[in-house]
Parts: C-alpha cells; sequence; structure tokens
C-alpha cells in the first residue's frame, strides 16, 4: 500500500490518468459497464466528482466547468485539471479531519478521500473496459477499497442507490475486478469499443 492517504490518491489518479490518455477518439461515445453512461459520460462525472469533492474538502470554489460542453478531446486536460485540485484540496492541513459535506452527507475528510479513490478505481476500470484496455490496477490499493466499500455499504440504504447488487467473481480474481463486482459490476460481461 502506498505510504499514506496522498500517495494512495495520486497513485489512483495517475492509473485513470493513463486508462483515459489512451482513449481513441472513436470509443468516446461508446458504451460502458455503467448501462447509460458512454465513456465520455464516465469521464465528465469523474471530472465532476473530483471538482466537486475538491470544492468541498478545500473550501474554495472552483470555477463553474460546464463539463457537458467539454469537447472529448478536452476530458483528458479537465481530467487533469480536477485531479490536481483534489489533490491541492487534500493536502491542505487538517483534511482528513475536517467535516465536509458531499453527495452522500456529512464526513470526515478522511471518508471522502476513500470515496473519491473508490471512485477513481471502478470508474477507471469501467473506461479501461469499455474501450479494451488491459490497465494495471493496483491490488493493494483496490484491496483497501474493497475492504472500505464492504463497511460502507451497511450504512446505504436498502436499494443500494448508486450502486446494484454485487454480482459473482471468482474469489481469486484481480482485486479491482472484486471491487468492481462488489460494487454491481458485470465483470463477465464484455463491453468494448476496440
Amino acid at each position: 500500500m502506498p505510504a499514506g492517504p496522498l500517495s494512495q490518491l495520486s497513485l489512483a489518479i495517475d492509473t485513470a490518468d493513463r486508462v483515459i490518455a489512451a482513449v481513441d477518439d472513436a470509443q468516446w461515445a461508446g458504451a460502458t459497464p455503467c448501462t447509460e453512461w458512454t465513456v465520455s459520460d464516465v469521464v465528465r462525472h469523474i471530472v465532476a466528482s473530483n471538482n466537486g469533492f475538491a470544492e468541498a474538502v478545500g473550501g474554495k470554489p472552483r470555477p463553474a466547468a460546464d463539463e457537458p460542453a467539454l469537447a472529448d478531446t478536452d476530458l483528458l486536460a479537465a481530467f487533469r485539471d480536477s485531479g490536481a485540485a483534489l489533490v491541492e484540496a487534500f493536502s491542505q492541513p487538517g483534511a482528513l479531519e475536517r467535516i465536509v459535506a458531499i453527495p452522500v452527507g456529512q464526513v470526515p475528510g478522511a471518508v471522502a478521500l476513500h470515496l473519491r479513490l473508490t471512485e477513481l478505481l471502478v470508474h477507471g476500470w469501467d473506461v479501461a473496459t469499455a474501450t479494451g484496455q488491459q490497465a494495471e490496477f493496483p491490488d493493494d490499493l483496490a484491496e483497501a477499497e474493497l475492504t472500505f466499500s464492504r463497511g460502507m455499504l451497511d450504512k446505504l440504504p436498502p436499494d443500494r442507490v448508486p450502486f446494484a447488487p454485487p454480482q459473482p467473481v471468482a474469489r481469486d480474481a484481480p482485486a479491482i475486478q472484486r471491487l468492481v463486482a462488489f460494487l454491481g459490476r458485470d465483470v463477465g460481461a464484455v463491453v468494448t469499443g476496440r
């Protein structure tokens, strides 16, 4: 496991960055394991969530970016900017202890960080799967977020919104597959843009 929370965040951002950077122009409109979203939609969601969490944790408003209006060719730059803002926000003294308001409610900064890590890994996997990439997701980081997610889902409403019920996955599957299956992805389904 990387040394500390900021190292973990940087690693998750770097992993997602490599996946997003490898998306071909023709793949942005392709289907993803998020059945109602295209590759472009998933990346826009990541950007918007990164910016929202950066604002919540950092306590300063981010410039209003109109993610839906971004051209697909601008999404990598927007992702990188949002990732840098996220790291900057979580780097502030006391950021992990401070209570922050995010879409799921008010949580300590450390919980908000885990939520971002989980989403970066899961949506990174979504994009990689949709575009036929063999992306490398750090097993130790995915394993840690699987443990975190198991503890958090007990606190969600019975309908588990926004997550589907856990899907079957081999016990010896890579940690990233066990994480995404736990959060409702069908790892046996083939969705590819290649």
